[in-house]
């Protein structure tokens, strides 16, 4: 591999994932434009070349086998390695959806995406990733994750979508096991809530802007050696499980 460092970031071409991947570029990194959506994907790499990013594009569907394995395949062949991996690409399987209403199917489609495309694309991007002199793997989740938080008296987290809402419990359990295994690997890897930023996913009614939201995945990205692995972090420190 150059010693330019290498980042893929999944669902980069619209919101936060674009965001991530501008400050990535920002930092003098080459990055992957992760995106199902060829349009969509070819003029998010647009923008951030013109914007001095040296990015390129990495056709993927997180739920697709095939597509995950040529895009591992792509940055393979193209760039050489990958040393970053932003699992970004989320859905929440639209509202309503309350447990007593949701559709089974909805669930499934949900973890489909949130949860399986993660272990999905972790899996097929770890071999390069292991060969990284400072591989680190950040997981976007979402604070709505955090059943301390639905537990706490007082603490009203507002009407999240069921699916959406376990997909990312599910997900912060999958970093934890992630962590455990790879413990003397040198790999780092966590979990990220951006907090509650106006995008297409919630109808763009959050308060922080796809920038702010970016900014947890670009610190976890760039960690120290002796940074932590295995936990759940927001901009103002550790969210609790």
């Amino acid at each position: 591999m150059s010693e330019q460092t290498i980042a893929l970031v999944t669902g980069a071409n619209k919101g936060i994932g674009y965001e991530i991947a501008a400050g990535l570029g920002a930092l003098g990194w080459r990055v992957g434009v992760g995106a199902r959506d060829q349009q969509r994907r070819d003029t998010a790499v647009e923008k951030l070349r013109a914007a001095g990013t040296d990015a390129f594009g990495v056709p993927l569907d997180v739920a697709d086998d095939a597509s995950v394995a040529a895009a591992a395949e792509l940055i393979a062949d193209r760039v050489g390695g990958l040393d970053v991996l932003v699992n970004n690409a989320a859905i929440t399987g639209g509202m309503p959806q309350t447990p007593t209403t949701v559709d089974p199917a909805t669930v499934r489609v949900v973890v489909e995406t949130n949860v399986i495309g993660v272990i999905r694309v972790t899996n097929a991007m770890l071999p390069m990733l292991r060969g990284s002199a400072t591989p680190r793997i950040v997981n976007m989740s979402s604070s709505v994750g955090s059943l301390t938080l639905h537990t706490t008296p007082g603490i009203d987290m507002g009407p999240i979508p069921t699916a959406y809402l376990a997909s990312k419990t599910f997900l912060n359990a999958v970093t934890v096991q992630y962590a455990k295994e790879l413990s003397d690997t040198g790999i780092l890897i966590n979990s990220g809530c951006p907090g509650y930023t106006a995008t297409d996913l919630n109808g763009f009614q959050g308060v922080r802007t796809p920038h702010q939201g970016a900014a947890i995945a670009i610190h976890l990205a760039t960690l120290p050696d002796d940074g932590p692995t295995g936990g759940f972090f927001n901009d103002g420190g550790t969210v609790p499980w």
